[in-house]
């Protein structure tokens, strides 16, 4: 039973961590280097992450710097960067490429946000299902004679006060970046 505890809060807990990594690739209007984190580039025929053939960093709130270990990969980088879906347009300056991050617009905002909820909605979705596989755990367990109906009642009681946790870091984790994204 606590094993199955134990699964019940990685699983959710993984459901967070991953709603957290879709909501750093959503831009937005300060420069944040997990923005270009899927960003591939062709490094002498293999597609490479952009940040194993160049440093990224911030340059100041609104724009990033890349730094090429190589000269030739100026190009290739500049290329991979326009053609994303991310809509930037870099700049090169000698040996660096800037990355200035355009203020958004209040109609994209709100798309925005929309997106953040739906990821939110999502998210607890998912909690709620590993919850309820956790569930039916418990009943095959004492139907199976394995646990008492006290300790299974006790233990629904006990994944539904995880689930309730994990479900307000979900509104936590949506709330904060909903400020992020109405900040201007």
């Amino acid at each position: 039973m606590e094993e199955l505890k134990k699964n019940t809060r990685h699983k959710m807990q993984n459901s967070l961590d991953a709603l957290k990594g879709n909501l750093s690739k959503i831009r937005t209007g300060r420069a944040h280097t997990g923005v270009l984190d899927h960003i591939n580039v062709d490094y002498y025929g293999s597609q490479t992450a952009l940040n194993q053939v160049a440093g990224v960093t911030l340059g100041d709130a609104t724009t990033i710097n890349i730094q090429p270990y190589e000269k030739t990969m100026i190009a290739v980088i500049e290329k991979a960067i326009r053609e994303s879906d991310l809509g930037l347009n870099p700049a090169t300056s000698g040996d660096l490429i800037r990355v200035p991050m355009p203020p958004l617009t209040e109609e994209r905002r709100k798309d925005l946000i929309k997106v953040v909820k739906s990821e939110g909605e999502n998210t607890k979705i998912a909690i709620r299902n590993v919850r309820r596989d956790a569930n039916e755990a418990l009943k095959k367990l004492t139907k199976d004679k394995e646990i008492s109906e006290d300790d299974e009642r006790r233990a629904q009681e006990e994944v539904q006060k995880m689930t309730d946790q994990f479900i307000v870091s979900v509104d936590q984790t949506i709330e904060t970046k909903e400020k992020d994204l109405l900040v201007i």
